[in-house]
């Protein structure tokens, strides 16, 4: 038994018979399945605090030939599977936490080596039979050399593969050199029975250096088939709540709302946290990520601010994934950020829809303090407000609600483009921000041409709030986004709904900056 080579199974003992714990063993069997295949490369990237190293300290405590894990899988899922017994504590395990050899970037010149000097030692004591490995010999070299005199070959668990890119983000060259290093040790290679790598980001792609294309990704984008496995569901979430005597509501609205192959995922940590301290809050703060957040919602490409400023308001926006170069500091549109942040773990993504949303007010939260301390000083101003426009809209105020409106875009002119379009739709969802308390998340259809669609707002239930219809014009007049409102029944497909619906138009005068808005009640 060694730190890297045939490890202990002390990490997934400590998860195991921890005060929260959730069985996530049949990953194991899933794995099993690709073992010793053209599939046995597997990259699976997922969020900070969703559970990565447990998994790679159960997958290292069940193949290690250095322990005996018997009694410490008894019990759980996988115990019943077909395969469990046949790979238990049978294989040579190199398990890897790249992060230990990375803690800084003064170990960049040197964390390569570092990795395979201590790799090389523990194989020198495991397999005496080989012989002496001279102090230069890579890693590969020495595999390779033990595979041919011993027939043993490995099965590797890297964890944090991906930290070179988050210390490193603009050393591409350092970054390369790695890529090449994963590329020799892995690439052709006879002694490779399966490799498990997990990490935050998917594999960098570098042209060429896209040489890591044997791996197999399951990201929090593609899960192909191992959602389940990324966090922890709503059955397992409400179990736990009723086994802690916790309101499962509450916990919903904190942390769900990661959404894989059609099932909630909830963020495993923040739900643990939650279970142990019974307090519903962000435990999201202070992770590396957080200094992320602020840093790249204020990058300024087209559309990025109206589009956080509309997932803050509930709304959803469709994105392109597939231009991601899957790193922190290769963006050029907007979709390339926030592809990022659904990696972090700040946006939640659709993929039937190939829609980006921000999933629960946990993750609200650190963007509004991401906000905050990043300047947005006219947007949390507007925030404030919308609470008392939202009332006027009630009373039927069109005055105020138009001169509450003219507050709120000017405020938030220095984010958004004053004239552009969109502007107005933004300043709508500003204005209507505090909805979210009484309302469902707005449907929206986002301007196109010269034309505006609705906002439409639905109560939750037992508000007891009127639904709300918003038609939008540009240099016309409120008068005429009501008449049409009612001309071609855009309150009709709320046919059914019996509770009273307002009708509310709004229109911006270009020339004089001015609003005027109009309300009526909806007569069916």
């Amino acid at each position: 038994m060694g730190i890297y080579v045939n490890p202990v199974n002390r990490a997934f003992i400590m998860s195991r018979f921890s005060e929260i714990y959730i069985d996530k063993s049949m990953l194991i069997e899933r794995i099993n399945e690709l073992y010793n295949t053209e599939k046995r490369f597997i990259c699976v990237s997922r969020p900070r605090r969703f559970g990565k190293s447990m998994a790679a300290n159960m997958l290292a405590a069940y193949y290690s030939r250095g322990c005996d894990s018997a009694k410490l899988f008894a019990g759980l899922k996988i115990e019943t599977a077909a395969s469990f017994p046949h790979h238990l504590n049978r294989h040579n395990v190199i398990r890897l936490d790249i992060q230990q050899f990375l803690e800084s970037r003064r170990d960049l010149p040197t964390f390569i080596a570092e990795i395979e000097r201590a790799v090389r030692e523990e194989l020198a004591e495991v397999f005496p039979e080989c012989g002496e490995f001279p102090a230069d010999s890579r890693l590969k070299t020495v595999l390779n050399k033990v595979f041919s005199r011993t027939g043993q070959s490995f099965i590797f668990i890297i964890d944090e593969w991906d930290c070179v890119f988050r210390v490193a983000k603009e050393q591409q060259e350092t970054q390369k050199e790695y890529l090449d290093f994963l590329r020799g040790l892995f690439k052709g290679q006879d002694y490779t029975e399966l490799v498990y790598m997990t990490g935050i980001l998917p594999v960098k792609k570098y042209g060429e250096h896209s040489a890591l294309n044997i791996f197999d990704e399951y990201s929090i984008i593609e899960p192909k088939g191992l959602g389940a496995y990324f966090g922890f569901t709503e059955e397992e979430v409400r179990r736990a709540c009723q086994r802690h005597s916790l309101d499962y509501t509450e916990m919903e609205k904190w942390y769900n709302g990661y959404l894989l192959e059609g099932s909630h995922i909830y963020n495993p940590k923040s739900v643990a946290d939650a279970l142990i301290w019974k307090k519903f809050k962000s435990y999201w703060t202070g992770t590396e990520t957080y200094e992320a957040l602020k840093i790249y919602i204020d990058l300024n490409f087209d559309g990025l601010r109206e589009a956080i400023i509309g997932m803050l308001s509930g709304i959803h926006f469709q994105i392109d994934t597939s231009t991601s170069q899957n790193d922190m500091t290769t963006f050029r549109t907007k979709d390339d950020v926030l592809t990022l942040l659904i990696h972090l773990g700040y946006l939640a993504y659709d993929e039937n829809a190939e829609e980006v949303f921000i999933p629960n007010q946990e993750i609200a939260q650190e963007f509004l303090r991401a906000i905050k301390i990043g300047g947005w000083d006219g947007l949390m101003q507007a925030f404030r407000q919308s609470e008392e426009l939202l009332k006027h809209t009630w009373a039927l105020d069109g005055k105020a609600v138009a001169e509450g409106m003219e507050t709120i875009h000017n405020e938030t002119a220095s984010m958004l483009k004053y004239n552009d379009e969109n502007s107005l739709t933004c300043t709508v969802l500003i204005a209507y921000y505090s909805a979210k308390a009484y309302y469902l998340n707005p449907v929206l259809e986002m301007p196109s041409g010269k034309g505006f669609a609705d906002v439409v707002y639905l109560p939750r239930r037992n508000t007891h709030r009127p639904a709300l219809v918003v038609e939008l014009k540009w240099d016309k007049s409120a008068e005429g986004a009501l008449q049409q409102v009612k001309d071609k029944q855009y309150a009709h497909w709320l046919k059914g709904y019996t509770g009273d619906i307002l009708l509310v138009g709004i229109n911006y005068d270009r020339e004089s900056k001015a609003h005027e808005c109009v309300i009526e009640k909806y007569i069916c």
